[in-house]
């Protein structure tokens, strides 16, 4: 198996977690008598793991550097609350109510606030030389407190109609043809992908993977889109909504139209794009080439002419940036801003990061093994939640797979980094 695994070039950590994500869903859905792996909670789980799953993208690059950041669930929640502010008492007294302009701006704020957040924490680790874990400890306490000052501790809603679609909802999905148009665009960039990654191989006389090695990576990437859309569209909406949704468009309500897919969640769309943006910025540009130099050697990384202090700064403020993101996606969902939105949310970042293979010694880690960590944070969450287990038993378990993965990075590094083993 791992001769097979090496000539398809497959992460064996990344199999290891596939197959324990699935354990987990096959044990809850035992437990919970056939209701934990179902078209509608497999929905559910897709829009409750996009707000973290954004978020473990940008923590990737931040471990990556040898760095932490402690304050990513207190920046959620008082981006979150400026958001809402800015949508329901700013926007109101120039644009009319669900404009549609509202939700572009208000989410223009929270990209540039989240920025400039991150950046001034970036700034303090990159040129003041404070320790990232002071500075963002020191930001958690800061940002939960502001979220608080804002509205001084009002819960801001409604949020404008549009914004919400951001959250996913009955409303804030896709439908079933256009989850075929995308599933169709999808699988013709893997295929595409992969011929010209063969083909840049081949143009430097690197080696290549097997032909049948090439087909299989190639059907199983392909199978999963299929098999992904396949269950978000078995799952329809209710009875009452498609009704509405009907009479709204002015379609003959009868029982064959009744039946409306949901299909692809807005935030599932929005975790898709981060995860390939970042993917590429990793692996095809030079931000991505210095961000895992200076994980791996920030010494020889500043010897050889890269701006270490600018760099920080920079991954910083993309993390506040991809905070936001997370923000929209949080009240959006929720249809409100609440100040302890995101509480303890940077631990369940982390420890999907962590999880899903990203080393915390810096130089180490992967965008798609992080969106792993997130689902599999978020199905134990969500088992856990339907077989009715209480909360602080949740927190405990969460916490003990958190001190786990730490110990299987500490493992793995150590047992790959020594040439004896």
């Amino acid at each position: 198996m791992t001769r097979l695994l090496a000539k398809m070039e497959v992460d064996r950590r990344l199999v290891g977690l596939a197959v324990v994500l699935l354990v987990i869903w096959i044990g809850f859905d035992i437990a919970s008598g056939g209701r934990f792996i179902t078209p509608r909670n497999i929905f559910n789980l897709s829009v409750q793991t996009a707000s973290v799953a954004v978020m473990a993208c940008g923590m990737v690059l931040i471990i990556v550097t040898r760095h932490i950041d402690l304050s990513v669930g207190a920046m959620l929640g008082v981006l979150a609350m400026i958001m809402g502010v800015v949508q329901t008492d700013f926007l109101p007294q120039f644009l009319e109510y669900n404009h549609p302009m509202t939700w572009i701006i208000t989410l223009l704020v929270g990209l540039v606030v989240g920025a400039a957040i991150g950046g001034v924490q970036g700034l303090a680790v990159g040129y003041l030389g404070v320790p990232a874990f002071i500075v963002t400890l020191g930001g958690l306490l800061v940002w939960r407190g502001a979220a608080w000052w804002v509205t001084q501790g009002r819960t801001v809603a409604p949020l404008d109609h549009n914004f919400m679609l951001l959250g996913g909802g009955i409303e804030g999905t896709i439908g079933a043809t256009w989850s075929w148009i995308v599933a169709a665009i999808a699988i013709v960039a893997i295929i595409y992908a992969a011929i010209m990654e063969r083909r840049r191989r081949l143009s430097f006389q690197f080696p290549v993977k097997p032909i049948w090695a090439e087909y299989t990576n190639t059907l199983i990437k392909a199978g999963l889109v299929l098999v992904a859309i396949i269950t978000l569209n078995a799952y329809h909406l209710p009875e009452r909504a498609a009704e509405r949704i009907l009479e709204d468009r002015g379609i003959p309500v009868t029982a064959e139209n009744l039946v409306i897919s949901h299909g692809i969640p807005i935030p599932l769309l929005i975790v898709a794009l981060v995860a390939i943006v970042l993917t590429i910025v990793a692996k095809r540009t030079r931000f991505g080439r210095y961000v895992f130099a200076m994980g791996g050697n920030p010494q020889a990384a500043e010897l050889a002419g890269i701006n270490v202090k600018r760099m920080t700064v920079a991954v910083f403020a993309l993390m506040g940036v991809l905070c936001a993101i997370s923000a929209a996606i949080s009240s959006a969902r929720l249809q409100s801003a609440g100040n302890d939105l995101g509480t303890l949310d940077e631990l369940r970042v982390i420890a999907a990061v962590v999880i899903g293979g990203t080393s915390l010694a810096g130089g180490v880690g992967t965008i798609y093994g992080a969106l792993i960590g997130a689902l599999v944070m978020q199905s134990l969450q969500s088992g856990m939640a339907l077989l009715g287990v209480d909360t602080s038993l949740q927190s405990i378990v969460i916490g003990l797979v958190l001190v786990l993965a730490v110990f299987s990075d500490k493992y793995f590094h150590r047992r790959y980094s020594d040439p004896t083993s």
